[in-house]
């Protein structure tokens, strides 16, 4: 018997030895205390101090956390009056919201030993700190604001819970919220969903009207730009021939005061070139012959009542 128990003890012996030693995995971090002080974050691989009851070592997975928050409908069924994550709008109606809130350690020094501190309460926290930043929103807003503020909620959630968790000193980092569930309670969801179509009806209506507007406007301004065009092209041809007649007519004004200091009959001899122009293309369009048989056996001649050259 004694012999036995002489052999044993080497054997505890080595066995309380054995737990100061410690593997770290690469995907965890550990805080190392002695006597409750904290003498070492060591990270992956093997680590060897004193064994338990000097030493303690605290080891987590460093990894994201998916934390569910709010509307549970399986709770619901067994939970008298309000249940969890249901809120109060502000036009006093209820919504059902459920939240996915992502976290992980955050292995800084000082917040890791935070974590190995209270992360028996981290989740409790942060469902509590979501509902409350969730509450604020929604009591805000009214309902129509609620139900298609899925994206807002979640944002809104997103900035403030890391602030309204940092008193508590809990060792997390906030990654990200969303909205997993958000939808009138089922008493009243039949109602909600006619309003909605009706309202997404409304909105392809007014969305449809703005579309066809603008493509009346759209069609009304390039109708506009087309008949611009054409008046500039069509003015601007009308004040090119009108500058060409100005420019003949100058030149032979000029040329009739030139000619006037040596001829002063010029200007007769011009007008009966000009009537012998016009009377040519009046004959050529045969508007004299139907007055030359009725006026006289020779026709009717114009030329007779022209000025006699001089």
């Amino acid at each position: 018997m004694l012999r036995r128990f002489r052999y044993m003890v080497p054997i505890v012996l080595v066995a309380y030895l054995l737990t100061g030693v410690s593997q770290v995995e690469p995907d965890e971090r550990a805080v190392v205390r002695r006597f409750g002080q904290v003498i070492d974050r060591p990270g992956p691989g093997l680590r060897i101090g004193l064994p338990w009851g000097i030493d303690r070592v605290d080891k987590f997975k460093v990894r994201t956390v998916q934390l569910t928050v709010g509307y549970n409908p399986d709770e619901t069924a067994d939970s008298p009056g309000i249940p969890a994550g249901q809120f109060v709008t502000g036009d006093q109606n209820l919504i059902n919201l459920r939240m996915v809130v992502a976290y992980e350690i955050d292995t800084r020094d000082g917040e890791l030993e935070n974590y190995a501190a209270h992360r028996d309460r981290v989740d409790a926290v942060l469902a509590r700190e979501s509902e409350a930043v969730a509450s604020e929103w929604t009591a805000a807003c009214t309902v129509d604001e609620v139900l298609s503020g899925r994206a807002m909620i979640a944002r809104r959630v997103t900035e403030r819970l890391p602030q309204r968790i940092a008193p508590h000193r809990l060792g997390v980092v906030v990654q990200r919220v969303s909205v997993e569930h958000l939808a009138a309670p089922d008493e009243v969801k039949d109602s909600f969903d006619a309003v909605n179509q009706a309202q997404t009806g409304i909105r392809t209506r007014v969305n449809t009207a703005e579309q066809d507007a603008q493509r009346r406007v759209s069609e009304a301004d390039a109708l506009r730009q087309k008949l611009q065009s054409e008046a500039s092209a069509y003015a601007n041809e009308r004040e090119t021939l009108a500058r060409a007649d100005a420019a003949a007519f100058t030149a032979r004004l000029n040329t009739y005061r030139t000619l006037k200091a040596t001829n002063p009959d010029v200007l007769s001899a011009l007008w009966r070139e000009e009537v012998s122009r016009i009377l040519v293309g009046v004959k050529e369009r045969g508007r004299v012959e139907v007055l030359d048989d009725v006026l006289g056996p020779n026709g009717l001649e114009l030329n007779q009542f022209l000025p006699t050259r001089k």
